[in-house]
């Protein structure tokens, strides 16, 4: 009868473990300072949330938008992966869209599940007509008395499946056309960093790694896509030359279905002059 205790003990240790990594939302907060930046944005806070892949947090998302709430965003970014290509369902994922667009500007940008789904163009005219801004190879600026500085997006590469990724990201840079102000870029794969940071782009946000699925105390992720085994850019912030790369863990799951030692996020970036 002990043995069975114990047993059922454990397991229900095991199970709620899983549980927690898997539902309970961590915010986590980084400083991106630079010298470079307009003194109007000394002080905005920017929410990231990426790769939901349709996953719940609460009934109508209501853990995952009291998060996103309590932040007080000016802008929030959809680093791509809000659908998952293998279990579609756009109106969930709308949902949390449709209380984010009251809460302050929302940016978005496709993922690779995006993309996977073949439903771009109604995943994109759904955001549109709620106000999103989708960024498909292209930049808009963001204005805050009298001084502005660009907000830019790029495609997932997988959008041309039949060119190099790093071709790809490049002629997406290219066609978002860049000017010399300070440049926020949303681009789903951090593994594509160097490229970002050819183009002197000041702050990166991405996720796709999903923080490594699997963290292993003190080594960090155990496999992410694009960068395999023991992959180093998971989460956190990264650093080339004169650019940033914010990555976030992400919220969901896709081909593996549950996180360990890993648990879901949104990332909040305030931004000062230094």
């Amino acid at each position: 009868m002990k043995k069975l205790a114990v047993f059922i003990l454990l397991i229900v240790l095991i199970w709620g473990g899983i549980w927690i990594s898997n539902k309970w939302v961590q915010t986590t907060e980084y400083t991106v300072a630079s010298e470079e930046l307009p003194e109007a944005f000394n002080g905005s806070k920017i929410v990231q949330v990426s790769d939901l892949h349709n996953a719940t947090f609460g009934k109508n998302q209501s853990s995952l938008i009291e998060k996103v709430e309590a932040a007080d965003p000016d802008a929030i970014f959809l680093t791509g992966d809000l659908v998952d290509s293998n279990r579609y369902d756009l109106e969930a994922s709308l949902v949390l869209v449709d209380a984010l667009i009251e809460m302050s500007s929302v940016y978005f940008v496709t993922g690779n599940h995006e993309v996977a789904s073949n439903q771009v163009e109604e995943i994109t005219d759904a955001l549109q007509q709620r106000g999103v801004a989708v960024l498909a190879d292209d930049s808009v600026e963001w204005e805050k008395d009298g001084e502005s500085i660009q907000i830019a997006g790029i495609d997932d590469p997988l959008m041309e499946p039949d060119i190099h990724e790093e071709e790809t990201t490049r002629q997406s840079l290219d066609d978002a056309q860049l000017t010399d102000d300070f440049t926020l870029l949303l681009a789903h794969r951090p593994e594509h960093f160097p490229i970002y940071a050819e183009d002197r782009v000041d702050v990166v946000f991405s996720g796709h790694a999903h923080g490594g699925q699997i963290r292993i105390p003190g080594i960090g992720g155990l496999i992410a896509p694009g960068q395999g085994w023991f992959p180093k850019v998971t989460e956190g912030i990264f650093e080339i030359d004169q650019s940033k790369m914010v990555v976030s863990r992400g919220l969901g799951n896709s081909t593996f279905p549950v996180r360990i030692f890993n648990l879901p996020e949104i990332v909040v970036v305030t931004l000062e002059t230094e």
